[in-house]
């Protein structure tokens, strides 16, 4: 049988980034390339692994030239590590072709073509800038190709740190991790070498037996600290062992939970979180606004940026302190409390019950009493009856998942006619296909992407839609 010969492309000068830590070329013919490990001015040779009828994906064979806009990536685990793709692409380029990311698709889906898209709002914080990292255990880490190449024979050793990329059961251990204040990693790494020397097993994802499963380390700008560790078993004795001994190494740690998740997958919102010290919850501070964060809820895991994006929507609202608005897909209330003060009332719809109470906690732990908060399918609540027992709005802020949202909820907006549509995404290409739904009866007149997360190719964006004069 003949063996198949590898494909290879010569000359594809990288323009771009994309999905998944990809960068993108052509081929003199105008072939679509995503290749791996490439930056936008590399020129490389490339070695074909997947063929899709539109494009083709592959990985650098040879750097014939390499980019201007290269620099060296400051974390050890970043040729491994999935989370971090762009750190050696300089910050400059990466906000630029965010900026170019979200204009492209604005005018190829969204067809909008005038719009002078404002710069992107880029971070303070290149490091350091997450509020919440899960590790994962494992009794046997992932070995790099270096470490097989360079090691005549491995040994099993257990890990904790980040999935690879694709992968649900190899772990890559962490030593240093940059995306989180660094007592996140002086927190993982005694985790780790506790559990080895007290011998409580690291988790098999394949047999799925071991002990110690999972963590999550939250924390906030008020120096608050959130420590989740779930184990597979009810075993008290180990459990304490580890919960106390935590107590007592990090004394800061303002709220210490753990939870037993004998599934077979890592999802814990369905299960009991069991307090052992400490508060309840943690507390953030966006502005004025004080927000209690429990082990379930959920938060923008950019605090600093989070300010940034939430200021960018209540300036394109420009309010004036009379109007009504409605936050959709409201979350924990997180935009509706943080607009609050500035308008006469609110109303929030959101799917999520468990967010809609962490909402109504927040609107009186801060004393704010002109927000309603709803929990329900934004296209089931939104009818005709609910807008018509409730003020209509002047401003609609809507915050959708990256799915974007339904037609049935741009069909209602289309009717109800709402003065202003602030809209906030994180996915432009969805983003940009309503707004071309929309475009019927709202012109886009400003538009603000703000990027929550440096050195990967995520990008928020705020869109302001004013409706047309009839």
């Amino acid at each position: 049988m003949a063996r198949n010969k590898i494909k290879k492309v010569a000359n594809i000068e990288i323009t771009g980034i994309a999905d998944q830590g990809l960068s993108v070329g052509r081929t003199s013919e105008g072939e679509v390339i995503f290749v791996e490990g490439a930056v936008p001015g590399d020129l490389v040779d490339v070695i074909i692994y997947k063929k899709k009828k539109r494009y083709k994906i592959g990985r650098v064979e040879t750097f014939l030239k390499l980019s201007p806009h290269r620099q060296d990536a400051f974390c050890s685990h970043f040729e491994e590590c999935g989370g971090c793709k762009w750190q050696h692409l300089s910050y400059e380029e990466q906000l630029r072709h965010k900026f170019v990311t979200v204009s492209d698709a604005m005018r190829r889906i969204g067809k909008i073509e005038n719009l002078d898209i404002e710069p992107v709002l880029g971070s303070k914080d290149l490091k350091y800038y997450r509020n919440k990292l899960e590790f994962t255990f494992c009794n046997q880490r992932w070995y790099t190709q270096e470490e097989i190449d360079n090691s005549g024979s491995l040994e099993r050793e257990p890990g904790l740190g980040f999935h690879i990329a694709g992968s649900f059961s190899k772990i890559l251990d962490i030593n240093e991790c940059f995306l989180q204040n660094d007592l996140s990693n002086d927190i993982r790494n005694w985790l780790k070498a506790f559990c080895i020397e007290h011998q409580l097993s690291f988790f098999n994802p394949i047999s799925q037996e071991g002990f110690m499963r999972t963590v999550i380390i939250r924390n906030t700008v008020l120096g608050e600290w959130m420590v989740i560790v779930a184990v597979t078993k009810d075993d008290q004795k180990k459990i304490r062992l580890l919960m106390k001994s935590m107590v007592e190494a990090f004394p800061f740690i303002t709220s210490l939970y753990y939870v037993v998740n004998g599934k077979r997958n890592d999802f814990l919102l369905d299960l009991d979180f069991h307090l052992f010290a400490g508060k309840a919850f943690i507390v953030e501070k966006l502005g004025s606004v004080s927000y209690k964060i429990g082990p379930k809820s959920f938060f923008q895991t950019n605090s600093h940026q989070a300010k940034a994006l939430f200021d960018t929507a209540l300036e394109f609202a420009d309010f004036k302190g009379d109007e009504n608005i409605y936050d959709l897909y409201t979350g924990l209330g997180s935009i509706a409390l943080y607009a609050s003060s500035k308008v006469k009332s609110v109303v929030g719809i959101e799917e999520v019950a468990a967010a809609i109470d962490d909402a109504k906690i927040n609107a009186a732990f801060n004393g704010i009493n002109n927000c309603t908060f709803y929990a329900g399918d934004v296209k089931d609540t939104l009818s005709e009856e609910f807008i018509a027992n409730h003020p209509r709005p002047d401003v609609i802020i809507t915050d959708p998942p990256r799915a974007g949202m339904h037609p049935d909820v741009i069909d209602t907006l289309l009717k109800l006619e709402a003065p202003k549509i602030v809209y906030v995404s994180c996915n432009p290409s969805t983003q940009a296909r309503d707004l071309l739904l929309l475009s019927d009866k709202y012109i886009v007149t400003r538009m603000r992407p703000v990027d929550m997360f440096p050195h990967t190719h995520h990008i928020e964006n705020v869109a302001l839609l004013e409706l047309k004069s009839s």
